[in-house]
């Protein structure tokens, strides 16, 4: 998948005017759009099919079910036109496997841990050990099972590139959320970067939600981020 941008907007609303608004200010300056479970279960399978039109659709619904629950999820999926769709790695290698054989034309990225959660809240779910180490054992599971991608936080970009390597070696591709610009609010994420921070550690693509959408003017804020990414 060739992208004018590693930016990738979130478009994590429930108004389908706003949604559109959204991505009518944003499409010059992002690669992708990214619609989530808010999107997503308000305005259902048509806004991806729609916004898929003017830019390739990153579907975050981070599946995670019985087998063959989530191999019918995807095959459901792929008929909306996205390019991109999030599954769960904790559930499992079998689970994994049946989503990549169902997937066809959609690339299934794997979510490790996410960014709202840093080792004190992995620790009260019963992940021990430090962030970094869940990501890569949860990596080698996904990877192992036809994942054609990751997500990840940005901290754990470096160490992925380091064990994977590079798209160029054949290594994951690698979409981060998590990002901040510098100086921004973290917000409910814990494990944050700037973009240009990201980017440099190895990240594919990089989403960025609230620093552009929460903006007064979100083709500005766009393009500033995307001006930074790509310089």
């Amino acid at each position: 998948m060739d992208l004018d941008s590693p930016l990738c907007v979130a478009l994590d609303s429930a108004d389908e005017q706003r949604v559109n608004e959204l991505a009518r200010a944003t499409e010059p300056y992002v690669g992708l759009f990214k619609v989530g479970l808010t999107t997503f279960t308000a305005l259902g399978p048509p806004v991806v099919e729609r916004l898929s039109r003017a830019r390739p659709v990153f579907l975050d619904l981070k599946l995670h079910d019985i087998p063959q629950q989530v191999a019918s999820a995807v095959h459901a999926a792929e008929r909306t036109g996205a390019s991109l769709l999030t599954i769960h790695a904790a559930g499992g290698a079998d689970m994994v496997r049946a989503a990549t054989e169902a997937a066809g034309r959609v690339t299934i990225l794997v979510v490790t841990v996410l960014t709202s959660l840093d080792e004190e809240v992995l620790s009260e779910i019963g992940m021990t050990g430090p962030v970094e180490k869940a990501v890569l054992r949860l990596a080698e599971l996904a990877l192992g099972n036809g994942a054609g991608g990751l997500v990840c936080s940005p901290l754990e970009v470096g160490p992925l590139r380091a064990r994977f390597g590079s798209r160029d070696e054949g290594g994951p591709l690698l979409v981060v959320p998590g990002i901040r610009p510098a100086g921004g609010a973290a917000d409910d994420q814990r494990r944050t970067l700037s973009p240009r921070a990201a980017i440099d550690a190895g990240a594919d693509v990089i989403v960025v939600g609230r620093p552009i959408t929460g903006s007064a003017d979100p083709g500005t804020a766009a393009s500033t981020i995307a001006d930074e990414v790509c310089a």
